[in-house]
């Protein structure tokens, strides 16, 4: 699907590289719930079925975590304008458009493909932006849709969940049930392998996330041509999430790697060691790289 989003060869490269490295780790994954089902069959059906699910229902799941609803065009008539405009502008097909009933200020967009994608605003970010800094909000979440990373991001994440529910199938299972000293020894390499899996599968994701972020960012503000509120929107939308209670921001924290913005993105988030973990680039960077763009464009807002 083209659409007038600016293209953005190192993400495309970078989905690819990881989907690849991914693919492998699966592979070899498939090949030890062989080992752990002893038999092949039933492998395939769990991991089949599993990935099937994740990738096919993802809309559904993230709306229904997130207590989010599909709206009309009469229910939410200034949205789904910002939207139309915008998808005017770009070229593309209109997403479903989703409210979500939460104080966080956020937005999202979710599904398999363009023709079965969703995106999501939280009644919390329409409070609190003007109707620039939304339509840049939007434009940056529409552009996940054109360049298709929400599906590549929703299949990479299936993976470190598919381990870490074997690492727990081991630990609260296979040991506590088996005795013998050579099950007991299987288990352990089973459990060490699933974690290992986890931890790669972990920073590959976190890693093209936190490059598709920007790029999202950049190919947004230059579609509206206005950088300047986009990052109006990421200093009120991170400026009005620290002040949220934790507790409130934990229960989101999941669907980080999803977010506009990270529920919770830590202090010293442009620490290397932090940034590794970091499904966002910092605020600073975000910023930064808008500036330089809003230069490039003449963007006097």
């Amino acid at each position: 699907m083209k659409t007038r989003f600016a293209p953005d060869r190192g993400l495309s490269s970078r989905m690819v590289i990881t989907s690849f490295l991914l693919g492998l780790l699966y592979v070899g994954f498939v090949a030890l719930l062989i080992a752990l089902t002893k038999s092949a069959v039933l492998a395939v059906l769990i991991a089949g079925g599993m990935l099937f699910a994740q990738y096919w229902f993802s809309d559904r799941i993230a709306l229904y975590a997130m207590h989010g609803r599909i709206v009309t065009p009469e229910q939410a008539p200034e949205l789904h304008g910002a939207i139309d405009r915008l998808c005017a502008l770009a070229d593309m097909p209109k997403p479903r458009v989703a409210i979500a009933d939460v104080d966080l200020p956020n937005a999202f967009a979710t599904g398999r493909n363009p023709k079965n994608a969703v995106v999501c605003v939280t009644t919390g970010i329409m409070r609190r932006l003007d109707q620039d800094e939304l339509e840049g909000v939007l434009s940056h979440e529409l552009s996940h849709v054109a360049h298709r990373d929400v599906a590549v991001m929703t299949i990479a994440s299936f993976l470190g969940v598919l381990a870490g529910l074997i690492t727990r199938f081991g630990l609260y299972g296979g040991l506590g049930r088996n005795r013998d000293q050579n099950t007991a020894v299987i288990v352990l390499t089973i459990i060490a392998v699933s974690i290992a899996v986890y931890a790669i599968s972990f920073l590959l994701t976190r890693a093209l996330s936190r490059y598709r972020e920007l790029a999202a960012d950049r190919a947004g503000a230059m579609l509206t041509g206005r950088p300047s509120a986009l990052a109006s929107a990421l200093t009120k939308i991170s400026g009005d999430i620290a002040r949220i209670p934790s507790r409130d921001l934990r229960q989101a924290e999941a669907f980080n790697a999803f977010f506009f913005a990270p529920a919770i993105s830590g202090k010293g988030a442009g620490a290397s060691l932090s940034s590794l973990f970091s499904t966002h680039p910092s605020l600073e960077k975000r910023l930064d790289r808008l500036g330089v763009l809003s230069r490039e464009l003449g963007d006097q807002a």
